[in-house]
């Protein structure tokens, strides 16, 4: 960490915390991102089943986000780490990226070694940060009792089930040193953008990394979602994202609560359609119960048929609380 720059802590997963961090490094700051180690769908799941790996998927991910866009080599680079065999042979639906980061933990012996690697090849302007060294798996209880194991299972679970009630792990596991410290020397920490259940809250259920934000005097920002999903937050309103991370933020209330306030063409609502995904709607007078500051406001722009955060003005916004 580079002791003179504020620092900004980013917590979630993988595609999410990407919008974030690519916004984030274009400012000179000292970036630290948590990444949730839970994830058990893919190319990430084969190699923890297989050879007992811990997540790469995530990793992988923030540090691309993170690599330098200054440096030719780093940036073909870059191309390569994120491609995805897609043929039938063997290596169908690995990600190069993943393979490289599984080679140098085995030969360095740990991940944070191939993290370390990893950043120096890639030139990253920041850290990457898992939030435990130890092996677990995501767990959910549904409203009806049932328990689903395993995050790729809570993630492409079958939709008619009843709504999640309870996320927890299958293990006790310690949070990561590194990622306690981070936070406790964070001048703002921002929760999201990402999956509410199988991103973000999976690194709240570590009660040394809720502890940690909860003592933290640094602002929270909770980045809502754009659009609900199917058989997770179907038909989640923007109150209960909230109300769902102070509940496992053991009541700390979110600092400033973003929602967006771009409407999406109906061209693109079609598209959604199929998903049974909808826009997260915005119900001010419950919101205000979780959070001390609403930021209603448009943080999104539309690429192709998919609408994204924008990661220019997330990133103006962290900055302006700084």
């Amino acid at each position: 960490m580079k002791d003179n720059l504020k620092k900004v802590v980013v917590i979630g997963g993988g595609s999410g915390s990407s919008v974030a961090l690519r916004g984030l490094k274009q400012y000179d700051i000292d970036i630290t991102a948590i990444v949730t180690m839970f994830d058990s769908g893919g190319s990430t799941g084969i190699l923890r089943d297989e050879f007992g790996y811990p997540s790469f998927g995530d990793l992988r991910q923030c540090l691309l986000a993170l690599a330098s866009d200054k440096n030719d080599k780093v940036s073909a680079l870059k191309k390569v780490l994120d491609f995805r065999f897609d043929s039938n042979s063997s290596l169908r639906g690995h990600s190069v990226g993943n393979l490289i980061m599984a080679a140098l933990t085995t030969e360095n012996g740990n991940i944070q070694a191939a993290i370390d690697k990893i950043s120096d090849i890639l030139l990253v302007e920041g850290q990457v940060v898992p939030v435990t060294l130890d092996d677990a798996n995501l767990c959910a209880k549904l409203l009806n009792g049932e328990v689903i194991y395993s995050e790729s299972s809570i993630d492409l679970r079958d939709s008619n089930l009843p709504g999640i009630a309870e996320l927890f792990l299958d293990k006790n596991v310690l949070a990561n040193p590194s990622a306690i410290q981070s936070i406790k020397n964070a001048d703002v920490i921002l929760l999201g953008p990402g999956d509410l259940y199988t991103s973000i809250i999976p690194n709240l259920l570590l009660d040394e990394i809720t502890l940690a934000i909860k003592n933290s005097s640094a602002p929270i920002i909770f980045a809502c979602n754009l659009m609900t999903k199917y058989g997770e937050t179907y038909e989640y309103p923007a109150s209960k994202f909230s109300s769902e991370i102070v509940r496992y933020l053991n009541g700390r209330m979110i600092d400033f609560f973003l929602v967006n306030s771009m409407e999406f063409p109906s061209s693109i609502l079609e598209n959604y359609d199929l998903e049974k995904a909808k826009p997260v709607s915005f119900d001010e007078k419950k919101i205000i119960k979780f959070c001390n500051n609403i930021v209603y406001d448009n943080f999104a722009f539309i690429e192709g048929k998919k609408v994204r955060h924008d990661s220019k003005k997330l990133s103006e916004f962290v900055i302006s609380k700084l």
